[in-house]
């Protein structure tokens, strides 16, 4: 016979500990109609304190595990822009004709989802010739099992557009390893082809970096400061306070 799980050892011992008390009150005070009704005012209850049970309390427990989830894929999120996403985020900008994403360090929630809205307007257009694809190629493949890792991690599983993200870089850096040496000479449409590629990710990257600024604001001030003093977007950014 299976050992009995966890939960049903403690709902028999809670079934016999109230045996126990109402067989304690029968014993002491001689009353089963008064023990009968206290019994049944005790069940009359018990619909209202499973309500408060499953609806109340397991409505915090369910906001304090959204929280924490929420907590562990910003750190993530974080590891990912300090290790990948930020040098990425700069040098697409640097090749990106129509570059002006600028965030400042005093913005509101507002203006960060007013950007966000404007953003459909921007083309997310990459010169590929600005581009150097062997520094790519060589700083992709240097970060791949770092990539796959995030990949891995379950944290990341239900959040949908970051691992499409995360898919899209991957992806990039299998196209580049691929056509090994002959990155300086491939034809038109093949850089047309990798152009689209780039642009996919320079596009996740920034929804993504966005997001990620706009909590980093909200709950970690200091985070967010040295984000903006290195803001891939800014030319002229320094981690240097002034």
């Amino acid at each position: 016979m299976k050992r009995l799980s966890w939960e049903a050892r403690l709902g028999i011992a809670l079934v016999c500990i109230s045996l126990f008390i109402y067989s304690a009150k029968y014993l002491v005070f001689g009353d089963p109609q008064n023990t009968l009704y206290y019994l049944f005012n005790a069940l009359g209850f018990l619909p209202i304190n499973v309500l408060l049970v499953t609806l109340v309390i397991n409505q915090l427990f369910t906001v304090r595990a959204k929280r924490e989830k929420l907590e562990k894929l910003n750190m993530v999120i974080g590891t990912f822009f300090s290790e990948v996403g930020t040098w990425l985020l700069a040098t697409f900008s640097d090749s990106d004709p129509e570059s002006g994403l600028l965030v400042t360090d005093n913005w509101s929630n507002d203006q960060f989802e007013n950007f966000q809205k404007n953003l459909k307007n921007h083309e997310f257009s990459v010169d590929i010739q600005k581009v150097d694809l062997d520094e790519l190629r060589t700083f992709l493949n240097g970060k791949r099992n770092f990539l796959l890792r995030l990949l891995e991690n379950p944290v990341l599983l239900e959040h949908e557009s970051f691992t499409e993200l995360l898919r899209a870089t991957f992806h990039l850096a299998e196209e580049l390893d691929m056509r090994g040496d002959t990155l300086g000479s491939l034809p038109p449409t093949d850089y047309d082809h990798l152009s689209g590629d780039i642009k996919r990710v320079y596009l996740l990257l920034v929804l993504a970096w966005l997001d990620y600024m706009k909590y980093l604001e909200t709950n970690y001030p200091y985070l967010f400061s040295l984000a903006m003093r290195t803001n891939p977007f800014d030319e002229n950014a320094s981690p240097v306070v002034i």
